[in-house]
């Protein structure tokens, strides 16, 4: 199955405002957190090989694929081959949940800083670079693998016609409990009741589902 990317429309008002806050929220949280997110970049530096950044592409709006930032949370040349078969999996309506969760159980390629930084979700800091940079918003669609935008069917294809963000729907309201479908269905319906109100009560809950690490692994 390959996407099919509907037309992109120009800057509203709204969309004018959700950049002036993107940029603001962005550059705050960046001054604030930027001496953890070094201590961050030590500890991973310290503990496995490889660099502590970790650039990798993914599909934004418009089906435009940009290069997105996260903290190294895996061991170098590991294999993707579980993790696309799981997705397949999971596209053709499997259940391929383990404990409760959709993720890949005991995966060998995430160090034991990379498992702590993806339950509190600190390996997702650095896309704060991709929001000032134009490629992502604060709240949005998950953005996604290459692979797996090829492997969507066309009737998600509204998810790209906005920016991904850093958090968004699926991040508070389930995480790896939610199976890819159950994502793409989320992420449709953002899309089609999308506000700053929304924006603004999804954002207000990311912290504490940060906190508690719902549904992480």
């Amino acid at each position: 199955m390959t996407i099919e990317i509907h037309e992109v429309r120009g800057t509203s008002p709204g969309e004018a405002a959700r950049r002036a806050i993107d940029v603001v929220l962005a550059t705050t949280a960046l001054a604030v957190l930027g001496l953890p997110m070094l201590v961050v970049a030590v500890l991973i530096r310290l503990t496995s090989r490889g660099p502590a950044l970790f650039r990798q592409p993914r599909v934004g709006r418009g089906g435009e694929v940009f290069t997105l930032y996260k903290f190294r949370t895996m061991r170098l040349d590991g294999s993707d081959a579980a993790h696309r078969d799981l997705i397949a999996r999971e596209l053709r309506g499997e259940d391929t949940r383990v404990g409760g969760s959709t993720k890949l159980a005991d995966d060998a390629r995430v160090t034991r800083v990379g498992s702590w930084l993806r339950r509190t979700s600190l390996d997702e800091l650095p896309q704060l670079i991709n929001v000032l940079r134009g490629e992502m918003t604060l709240v949005g669609p998950r953005p996604c693998l290459t692979w797996e935008a090829e492997m969507f069917p066309t009737e998600f294809a509204e998810r790209f016609t906005v920016k991904p963000g850093i958090t968004g729907p699926w991040q508070t309201g389930g995480r790896s409990r939610m199976g890819t479908l159950d994502m793409l269905r989320l992420d449709r319906d953002y899309v089609r009741t999308r506000s700053l109100g929304t924006d603004v009560r999804i954002l207000a809950r990311t912290i504490p589902a940060m906190l508690r690490g719902d549904g992480a692994r």
